[in-house]
């Protein structure tokens, strides 16, 4: 098992910046910062006037690791025990279940609790606690 070093000051920053970019993008345009909705509105049958910015924050969220490669000269560690056809499987369910849920952790996990939706917090303690019991069963379940 590898354990993931603690880093609070660097989770409390990146916390922060997500809170203060979902309000700043609320303020902006009134819409909610839920990553899954605006990039499955890139794709047809969506056209509006507010494809630019969808393209722009899905850019954003592609172009901040080379940001940070740039600026400190390296990566984060990263590490996937899982091969490629075991990713494509999760990856699927992961949007299946943000599009059956109504939504995916940013949208419900930052911006619904942040507006005290009853369903976002069914919806996050239920992400919570799947993700929960998933982690255990895979360490715990051989």
């Amino acid at each position: 098992m590898v354990a993931t070093p603690f880093t609070p000051i660097a989770s409390l920053l990146g916390g922060a910046l997500i809170g203060l970019s979902a309000v700043l993008l609320m303020w902006a345009t009134g819409r909610i910062a839920g990553v899954s909705g605006i990039a499955a509105r890139l794709f047809p049958p969506y056209e509006d006037r507010q494809f630019a910015g969808r393209l722009a924050f899905v850019a954003g969220l592609t172009a901040a690791p080379i940001l940070v490669r740039i600026v400190t000269g390296s990566l984060p560690m990263q590490t996937i025990a899982a091969g490629t056809p075991v990713l494509i499987v999760a990856g699927l369910l992961t949007g299946f279940g943000a599009v059956w849920g109504s939504g995916c952790t940013s949208g419900h996990g930052v911006c619904g609790l942040s507006r005290l939706s009853v369903r976002s917090l069914v919806a996050t303690l239920t992400f919570m606690a799947t993700g929960i019991v998933t982690v255990f069963a895979m360490r715990h379940g051989s």
